[in-house]
């Protein structure tokens, strides 16, 4: 009894990695061109981006906040650094300019969630419309483009059959997983997530802790979108949410729950690749777009399903 119980446990805890081995198989089986490195290794690259906003923005959601603003610090940070790339041309510094944009952006997120009391979704979609028209402003409504070419290369260049992009983003995930479950930071973000009113009675700073989580989520944001205008050489002003929207799928189909207290990076890492392969797959199928959305949809709304499920088991 006590045997089948753990495999139901395991089954559970690691759904995510079972389903996403049983789609890889499945590709590699039915696709040909599926289980090729050329198509792995773009699979991989094109991952890069959504990889390291997405594993802080897990934090975030795990201290129990939710940060729309994502894609808005995305697409305004990249044209700021572009700006202040024609006066220094490296790549690394539009880096660090992107980073210290999406920073002040999440502390701001975090003040008003915090200070000002104003729920997180609200607030963070409040300021998406304000930073969306910053962006504006600043790129004067039109295409900016870095001014070296050769700084392309930064982000393109191959180490050990690996992008530079990838190697960012593998460091992305090593930061926030040391920091989310070997620091006090972590153990606090888990606490505040998970009961908010027990973590401040037990002297855990809550405002603190979920202001640096917002903190940390617009930092990513910011250099993501530095570094993908460094792999483009170009940014461009939008109203674009797709960043955040692919987040926050890739988060939730991993098993990190939305009402905040469980979850964990390598989780979102697998199901960032389960929403590629899925997508990789359709693709090289030749699917239409309109399906893929719909499969999408359910797909989201099967994890949060089984999470709102496992949620009310544990409750009980």
């Amino acid at each position: 009894m006590n045997l089948n119980r753990k495999a139901l446990h395991v089954i559970g805890e690691y759904g995510i990695v079972w389903a996403t081995l049983v789609l890889f198989a499945a590709l590699a089986f039915t696709t040909p061109a599926f289980l090729t490195g050329a198509n792995l290794s773009n699979v991989l690259d094109q991952q890069a981006i959504v990889i390291i906003v997405a594993v802080f923005a897990t934090i975030t959601l795990i201290a129990g906040g939710f940060d729309i603003s994502l894609s808005a610090t995305f697409i305004l940070a990249p044209l700021i650094a572009i700006r202040v790339a024609e006066q220094v041309q490296s790549a690394i510094f539009m880096l660090f300019i992107g980073a210290i944009v999406g920073m002040l952006i999440g502390l701001i997120n975090g003040l008003i969630v915090t200070k000002a009391q104003i729920n997180s979704f609200i607030a963070t979609l409040a300021t998406s419309l304000i930073v969306f028209g910053l962006a504006y402003l600043v790129s004067d409504g039109s295409i900016l483009r870095l001014p070296d070419s050769d700084m392309r290369s930064f982000a393109t260049t191959k180490y050990l059959g690996i992008t530079t992009s990838t190697w960012i983003s593998i460091l992305c995930i090593l930061i926030a997983g040391i920091l989310l479950h070997r620091t006090r930071f972590g153990r606090y973000a888990f606490a505040v997530g998970g009961n908010p009113e027990a973590a401040r009675l037990a002297g855990v700073p809550v405002n603190r802790v979920v202001a640096f989580a917002f903190i940390l989520a617009g930092m990513a944001a910011g250099m993501a979108g530095a570094l993908n205008s460094v792999r483009t050489l170009t940014a461009q002003a939008s109203d674009d949410f797709s960043l955040v929207f692919t987040v926050i799928a890739a988060i939730v189909v991993g098993g990190t729950s939305i009402a905040g207290g469980q979850g964990a990076i390598w989780r979102t890492v697998v199901g960032v690749f389960f929403i590629a392969f899925l997508g990789n797959g359709f693709n090289l199928n030749g699917i239409d777009p309109v399906v893929q959305r719909i499969v999408q949809g359910v797909v989201i709304l099967s994890a949060l399903g089984i999470e709102a499920f496992s949620r009310r088991r544990r409750s009980t």
